[in-house]
């Protein structure tokens, strides 16, 4: 049964009880949160400081990077989250790097120069929720079509689409 009270939020708690964590190593001087949550570590980041993270935490011994998905908090701000997985095999542990965007600024550096896989999953945020990947090799719609109007993963996307 899950305990809530055994939950680890806030960086310096998160920090505190892990110090021989690889990722919270790699991330002491990145990090602007922390939690750890039913056994998930999740380490934000700010928006500026991705590629450093990514880069950080390969070093560190991850080594797969699996997955990239966003959230949006409307209307909230920051309004976006983009969660990051990332695997170490050899280590047998992942860690999600979070990073908050507000709607007035939604650019973020591409890491898919530390992680070249994540280009399909960069390029399907932009389609579906309209966050720009700066320095990404090619980013063009991956499920829409060219003309598509609006991003159908926002939350102010109209239901039936635009007509």
């Amino acid at each position: 049964m899950y305990d809530p009270a055994s939950a680890l939020v806030g960086k310096a708690a998160v920090f505190e009880a892990m110090p021989d964590n690889p990722a919270v190593k790699a991330l002491a001087n990145l990090a602007t949160d922390a939690k750890f949550d039913r056994k998930e570590l999740t380490i934000t980041v700010a928006q500026e400081s991705i590629v450093a993270a990514a880069a950080a935490v390969q070093a560190a011994g991850y080594n797969f990077f699996e997955d990239l998905t966003a959230v949006d908090w409307y209307p909230q701000e920051p309004r976006f989250q983009l969660s990051y997985h990332i695997v170490s095999h050899s280590l047998k542990e992942r860690v999600r790097l979070a990073v908050r965007l507000n709607s007035a600024d939604l650019t973020l550096d591409s890491i898919t120069s530390v992680w070249p896989s994540s280009n399909f999953y960069e390029r399907e945020v932009f389609d579906l929720f309209g966050i720009h990947f700066a320095g990404h090799p090619r980013l063009t719609r991956i499920m829409m079509p060219e003309n598509w109007e609006g991003h159908p993963l926002r939350k102010d996307y109209p239901v039936e689409g635009y007509r």
